[in-house]
């Protein structure tokens, strides 16, 4: 780099500029409304950022800001966000702090909300028969470190004991504490780990172990949002066990997780509206709210005429905006790029109220780097894959990116990408583009390109490219 040098700390490359400073990420891009948008949400999200001194180590905010906290389903959410923004210490020190914190006398629930201090949030935790804890949450946290390993490459969070007993307790003593089986989904009692003496109008007894994410339902059984999370939870121990060379426990796992699918799809779905149900009260009767969201989230539908009526159910409605700021990404992964789009500019935009959520800063630097540009990284296959989300005629670029023990600037447009690795690991890039193209060229030399369809039917082009440390790569369409 002109005018500067680059330093190895734990395995991650760190940009310094000719004055000793780390060059954080940025974007930019010919559509000034995207580019303000992210740097706005950037300001916002690292004015987050909190002390490392603090008792409680490296950290960000995310839960309500006053508190000085961060939960469970929020780090979840946020993470990806926070590691494009540098804050892959903090993303490690909170994620193995709920880890390290799962314990029986809790009927293995971990701390919900762990502030500054190092404490559990007094506002969520008195004891550890009395606090608040939903249900989600731990295999929320499970899915976040996988996709943590996949964005970085840092095995800690798939190998070490911390998290691998984390994972261990969530898929076996968790499920049969809480009555989470797939068979007994409907029928477990409403509170089955109750406080005694027990007073349902104490919120932590009655929302020790919630059953979904949505809150303030009176007599909640069960959510379809937190089947889709065992659901996922399974199957990302399935991918971990695989990977770590434990084929036959994966399968096993990966069986277990297909008995939730089965069930989502059998019970929940309702034909009469062509949409998900998404409670189950102690009353035996399904009802809806926005917890569908969580059905995206957690990657449950397969099905892709229901995914699409899902997320235009989704949109339709006016959600607030803990759940708007999940829709950034989610739009554009799922094929709704333009309202994608839309609610980028609404959530930065200055008169959109409690756009300080911190939720809503990391979503859209989320929503902006991994769905508008379309960049995705998977170290199980020390792969990149590119494709621009843009609208067409414009282009944009983002710049000192951490991702797989590298650094990338990636420049976009319709037809023609450019991919630098500018720190020390080599990776394999996929280059895709939207449409049906006969010649593909890299750094002007044409190559037989593959062609494929997405799972909406729409055509698309791509490429496969070793790429070196150091080196820049160019691939057009024509």
């Amino acid at each position: 780099m002109k005018n500067g040098f680059i330093i190895i700390v734990a395995n991650c490359c760190i940009f310094f500029n000719a004055f000793g400073q780390s060059e954080a990420i940025t974007f930019k891009s010919s559509d000034t409304a995207i580019e303000t948008a992210f740097n706005r949400a950037k300001t916002m999200a690292l004015s987050y950022k909190g002390n490392s001194n603090d008792p409680v180590g490296p950290w960000y905010e995310a839960a309500l800001p006053s508190r000085s906290a961060f939960c469970m389903r929020d780090v979840a959410h946020q993470s990806i966000g926070a590691e494009i923004l540098g804050l892959n210490k903090e993303n490690k020190n909170m994620l193995s702090l709920f880890a390290k914190n799962i314990s029986e006398n809790k009927d293995w629930c971990s701390y919900w909300e762990i502030n500054k201090y190092g404490e559990p949030a007094p506002e969520d935790y008195r004891n550890d028969k009395e606090f608040w804890y939903n249900l989600d949450s731990n295999f929320d946290v499970m899915f976040a470190c996988w996709r943590l390993y996949l964005w970085t490459g840092d095995e800690t969070y798939i190998k070490s004991s911390e998290f691998e007993n984390f994972f261990e307790k969530s898929v076996t003593k968790y499920i049969d504490r809480w009555v989470l089986d797939a068979d007994s989904l409907l029928t477990r009692p409403e509170f089955p780990n109750a406080t005694v003496p027990f007073n349902k109008k104490d919120a932590f007894h009655s929302c020790r172990g919630l059953a979904s994410y949505s809150e303030g339902i009176p007599t909640l059984k069960m959510s379809v949002d937190l089947v889709a999370a065992i659901y996922r939870g399974l199957l990302t121990y399935s991918s971990i066990l695989k990977l770590n060379g434990y084929t036959e426990k994966g399968e096993l796992y990966e069986k277990k997780a297909m008995k939730y699918h089965q069930k989502i799809e059998q019970i929940w779905w309702d034909s009469t509206t062509s949409t998900y149900n998404t409670l189950y009260t102690s009353d035996g009767k399904f009802s809806k709210d926005g917890g569908e969201l969580f059905l995206l989230w957690f990657e449950a539908l397969t099905d892709t005429t229901r995914t699409q009526k899902t997320i235009e159910h989704i949109i339709s409605e006016k959600g607030n905006v803990e759940s708007s700021s999940y829709l950034p990404f989610l739009l554009f992964k799922y094929g709704f790029k333009d309202k994608a789009y839309d609610y980028i500019l609404h959530l930065t935009d200055p008169a959109t109220k409690r756009r300080e959520y911190p939720e809503v800063s990391y979503g859209v630097i989320e929503g902006i780097v991994h769905g508008y540009m379309g960049i995705e990284p998977d170290a199980t296959k020390k792969m990149v894959t590119t494709l621009y989300r843009g609208k067409i005629g414009t282009a944009s670029e983002v710049d000192n990116l951490p991702v797989l023990n590298t650094v990338l600037s990636i420049k976009q447009e319709s037809q023609k990408t450019t991919f630098h690795n500018k720190g020390n690991t080599s990776l394999q890039w996929r280059a895709i583009f939207s449409g049906n193209y006969d010649a593909v060229f890299i750094n002007n030399k044409k190559v037989v390109a593959h062609h494929n369809k997405d799972d909406n039917g729409n055509s698309f082009t791509f490429v496969d490219i070793p790429v070196n440390s150091k080196q820049q790569v160019n691939v057009t369409c024509r």
